[in-house]
């Protein structure tokens, strides 16, 4: 148990890939894939839901953040990086980054990436 971690929160029947161990989740959401809906079921989960836009070649590295994270592709491809295990990410993906985690994350399609984040608690 982490110090200072936050109670449990309650979670709803959908939430069960979320606390699982398990990093990557091929096509998790069905294409095309509907923001109002990932953002409804992360929710139901204590996640939050926003949305970036990344040109090709955009690159995120070396984060770590006190919160879990929840990334999915809507359009695009992302390379992901977690721990040093390797993913690549495209419509319907998601991935669950661990707090405490180091990760990196980039656009490796020709085209802007859209894809949307979420943490489980609140972010600084």
């Amino acid at each position: 148990l982490l110090k200072n971690a936050a109670a449990p929160r309650p979670q709803t029947p959908g939430c069960a890939g979320i606390v699982m161990a398990k990093k990557f989740r091929k096509g998790k959401f069905p294409e095309p894939v509907n923001r109002g809906a990932v953002a409804a079921e992360w929710r139901s989960c204590g996640y939050s839901c926003d949305l970036f836009v990344d040109p090709p070649g955009r690159a995120w590295r070396d984060f770590v953040h006190h919160s879990n994270e929840l990334v999915a592709v809507a359009e695009g491809r992302l390379e992901v990086a977690i721990d040093g295990e390797l993913f690549v990410a495209e419509p319907g993906d998601e991935v669950f980054i661990p707090r405490g985690t180091r990760h990196s994350v980039r656009n490796v399609s020709s085209m802007a990436t859209r894809w949307l984040y979420g943490y489980d608690s609140p972010h600084a």
